[in-house]
């Protein structure tokens, strides 16, 4: 192309973007990044497309070849895989590419027995203009190949070359000015650590933590409920890691107000004893950096931290920016909230619901700017005493600009730090904060409970574009919520919710011990709430009653962790059944390096899960064997990892039975098993 001269190339479609490039698209380390494009020029030449991505903090870039996948549509693809964490950069770049394009008409006149002498010395002058300004190592070569056409060889016409030797195109492709490419927009990509991505949490209320006393779930009025403290919670860490679970969530530790405290079952009156909710935050002894005077102090919040990561635990804290009619705030800073006309501050609000016992801050007032930094000196705070994950209490109920600010401000300070959005509100609200930073969210998946339903919701979020901008968190119950498919429910039906969030999602998280331990009593009328719920009373829980599911949470989380096919959501594929009581889904492991190559386990999984608690059921399998890289002419093998049973399966159609007693479903390894040889080493029919 002369200097100056229009433009034949056009680029369009890039993908992935989010919103157009106004939002970075999301990955973890290690985790491959399938860049696409739209690329055509006019007339019939051949083009030259490359991926061209840059790490953080590089000054070059680096190029990846792109390969036609639909030549008819001109659709392009490239993959590339950042190792690192940080904001990686890449774009499409095109050329024009005179010499491809020119081996294609030499070919064709070869293979009709035309003449090809004039068109030899055009091949030599398109070598000869791209030696010139390549380096020496390049140039050589390419006046070499040159030479040999104009001394009538053809062999550079079909020449493939390699990484080694290089061909005459390669070589002519590396002499590509970046200058003359057509390229198209520069993407963001932020790529964090594995845990933004992969990650099993568990909740637990440390007020309810103290070792002693029998199990109840009345009122807590009895004198044997003893407050808990950080310190039960550090001593039952270890029980914790027992399970599996990787990241340890608590609800508000700060000081709770008294004022319009909440009793139990939430009544609008509290005893002198009532303990009151978490999220009434702020009392005579601080508010959002202090800790509640009967869970300890600081720095018990710090020994639990470290004695939490020594087990290869995390611990998350709760950031609920609102306050108690207590809080330090209201007198310091009135200005931050929103008044009555009669000058009292307006308490939240959700009708028919009153929380007269909770200040909403007011981020519009004419004081936001202070009141921003005051939040945000709430996360350095607690980022300085080791936390680096928050799960981050109705985001939704904030502005957006508020949050894009305050995650990014502790990102740069702290790459690593993680943000979990509890916002269970409309899907286009959830998925602008995920674009806003925040890094995993709480999704639908707790009331989705039908096959149609969990199909439809688990292909939505694990695929693109939407897999791009949010990482679904997926939790079966919450302090907030008892399903109505949990009111009453029998152990198999928490059995059944526990092994779809652990398999479908990458991120998983459980309520417990009111999960682990199958509470299924719902406050009545009509309301999904726990009955005697933990945000306002203390509870006694008995950890060792049969009922529980701590066995086959340890289990799943065991499999989890070995196997690299469920560290992703971006994988998963769902298989046809004969039976819609049976749901069948596998998972591969991306295509890109081992972060960890210490993890022998990059086999396919197949789960199978019973989605009736009362009954077995069967079904025959319809399986996509190249979904999961199997020969479709040769056996393999099915490992189910929760039995430790062996199937050998021949074809796409195996037999399966599953009875909820038993186990909710398979979680299956699926390996190719090898070619039989004989004694002579070769292949046995």
């Amino acid at each position: 192309m002369s200097p100056g001269a229009p433009n034949r190339i056009v680029i369009d479609a890039v993908a992935p973007q989010v919103d157009g490039g106004r939002f970075p698209v999301k990955r973890v380390e290690g985790e491959p990044v399938t860049a696409g494009a739209t690329v055509f020029a006019d007339g019939h030449d051949a083009l030259h497309v490359v991926l061209s991505h840059q790490p953080p903090g590089a000054k070059s870039w680096i190029d990846v070849p792109m390969h036609e996948v639909n030549a008819g549509l001109d659709r392009w693809e490239g993959t590339f895989t950042p190792m690192e964490r940080g904001t990686h950069r890449f774009k499409v770049l095109a050329w024009v590419d005179h010499f491809a394009s020119w081996v294609d008409g030499t070919l064709r006149k070869l293979a009709a027995g035309v003449s090809v002498d004039s068109e030899l010395l055009a091949g030599a002058a398109l070598l000869e203009e791209a030696a010139d300004g390549a380096p020496r190592s390049d140039a050589g070569p390419l006046l070499a190949a040159a030479e040999r056409l104009r001394a009538g060889e053809t062999v550079d016409l079909t020449d493939p070359g390699g990484t080694d030797r290089p061909s005459a195109q390669q070589l002519y492709h590396r002499s590509l000015r970046r200058p003359k490419a057509s390229r198209g927009p520069v993407v963001d990509v932020l790529v964090e650590r594995e845990r933004a991505q992969f990650s099993a949490w568990y909740e637990l209320f440390p007020r309810s933590t103290f070792v002693g006393g029998g199990r109840t779930t009345d009122r807590a009025t009895d004198d044997d409920l003893t407050h808990g403290t950080l310190r039960d919670v550090e001593a039952r860490l270890d029980l914790v890691a027992e399970m599996g679970f990787d990241i340890l969530y608590l609800p508000p530790i700060h000081p709770i107000g008294r004022s319009f405290r909440k009793g139990p079952n939430n009544a609008e009156t509290a005893g002198p004893d009532d303990v009151g909710s978490p999220w009434a935050i702020g009392a005579t002894e601080g508010g959002h950096t202090a800790v509640h005077p009967d869970l300890g102090t600081v720095e018990d919040l710090r020994s639990l931290v470290g004695s939490a990561r020594e087990m290869g635990i995390e611990v998350a804290l709760d950031l609920a920016f609102q306050c108690s009619p207590d809080h330090p705030w209201v007198t310091e800073h009135p200005q931050w909230f929103k008044h009555r006309p009669d000058g009292t501050i307006q308490y939240a609000e959700n009708p028919p619901k009153k929380y007269q016992d909770i200040y909403p801050l007011d981020f519009e007032s004419e004081h936001w700017r202070d009141l921003w930094e005051a939040l945000l000196d709430v996360g350095r705070f607690w980022m300085g005493h080791g936390v680096r994950v928050f799960r981050v209490d109705n985001p939704h109920t904030k502005p957006f600009a508020f949050w894009e600010w305050f995650i990014a401000e502790l990102r740069a300070e702290e790459p690593d730090v993680i943000f979990l959005s509890e916002a269970f509100t409309r899907p286009e609200v959830m998925h602008r904060l995920t674009r806003c930073g925040f890094t995993q969210s709480y999704t639908y998946f707790t009331w989705r409970v039908s096959k149609a339903e969990l199909v439809e919701y688990a292909t939505e979020v694990s695929t693109s574009p939407g897999a791009d901008r949010f990482r679904a968190n997926f939790w079966p119950n919450t302090p907030d919520i008892l399903p109505w498919h949990l009111h009453g429910a029998r152990r198999e039906v928490f059995a059944l919710r526990h092994l779809l969030a652990a398999t479908l999602s990458a991120s998983y998280g459980v309520y417990g011990p009111a999960f682990e331990l199958c509470d299924n009593h719902a406050a009545g009328n009509g309301k999904e709430e726990y009955l005697d719920s933990e945000k306002y009373q203390l509870r006694r829980w008995d950890l060792d009653d049969p009922i529980s599911l701590r066995d086959q949470l340890a289990a799943v989380n065991r499999i989890r962790r070995s196997q690299l096919a469920l560290h992703t959501t971006r994988t998963l594929r769902f298989h046809g059944i004969t039976n819609d009581l049976l749901i069948a889904y596998s998972k591969t492991a991306h295509d890109g390096p081992d972060p960890d190559p210490a993890r022998p386990h990059r086999n396919p999984v197949l789960t199978v899960v019973n989605l009736d608690p009362s009954g077995s059921q069967a079904g025959i399998l319809e399986l996509d064997l190249a979904a999961l890289g199997v020969d479709p002419t040769r056996p393999y093998s099915a490992h189910d990892l929760l039995t430790d049973r062996y199937y050998e399966w021949h074809g796409p159609d195996p037999y399966v039975e599953l009875h909820p007693s038993d186990r909710p479903g398979h979680v299956m390894r699926i390996s190719q098993l090898p070619v039989p040889t004989g004694p002579d080493g070769e292949p046995v029919a």
